[in-house]
């Protein structure tokens, strides 16, 4: 079921290097991920927004405030991975008190479909969002009316940072996403990618006392 809010909504693919020695040669294999343990297992979080979100296509930025998503830490032994990421289905982030670069436009975004997040342990830990395919619609009315369509054709992978404390960060930092714009005069119509900034702090919301973290 799908759900509207007066906002904005984000993206990000992982990409690899191919490297050739001479005509004849392979490529070298990928270096395995190594482990990764999210704790407390089975537990319940909410991620809430530090600041403000933006999300940038062509000229045209759209800025909020506030931004919700929660989501649960798999149960044991679902929360350990000995050669990769654990993944956690979330809720579509909800976004609100947004505003554009434009004056006189309003954004509003509708989000639906399966969202998830999958944490790596390392240096840095790594996190990925993923982004059903057409899972977040922004619509602009006033002076342009405009439609962005983000991950339009397959799942969009938004890769960002996680730094364990009390409370945990997850950061977007330029992370991009696939999108489609359409519309008239003012629309970003030759844009094919967003750029999404934003930092969410995670607070364990089956025990306030503990906190997420993501280790070996």
């Amino acid at each position: 079921m799908s759900r509207t809010r007066t906002a904005l909504a984000l993206g990000l693919a992982a990409a690899g290097a191919l490297s050739v020695a001479s005509v004849t040669a392979t490529a070298a294999p990928s270096p395995l991920a190594g482990s990764t343990t999210v704790t407390p297992a089975g537990h319940s979080f909410k991620a809430a927004l530090s600041g403000k979100a933006t999300l940038k296509a062509g000229s045209v930025t759209v800025t909020c405030t506030v931004s919700v998503s929660t989501g649960t830490v798999p149960a044991a032994p679902g929360n350990q991975n000995p050669a990769g990421p654990v993944s956690s289905p979330i809720t579509a982030p909800t976004y609100s008190s947004c505003t554009s670069s434009i004056p006189g436009v309003t954004p509003t975004v509708t989000t639906s479909g399966s969202w998830s997040v999958s944490m790596q342990n390392g240096t840095p830990i790594t996190a990925t969002m993923t982004v059903p395919v057409g899972g977040l619609v922004v619509h602009t009315t006033g002076l342009a009316t405009c439609t962005v369509t983000a991950a339009p054709t397959a799942p969009a992978n938004v890769g960002g940072s996680w730094v364990n404390g009390a409370p945990p960060s997850l950061t977007f930092t330029n992370a991009s996403v696939p999108v489609t714009v359409t519309g008239g005069f003012g629309c970003p119509t030759s844009a094919t990618s967003s750029v999404f900034n934003a930092v969410y702090k995670v607070t364990d919301t089956t025990d306030p006392a503990q906190q997420i973290t993501v280790g070996p």
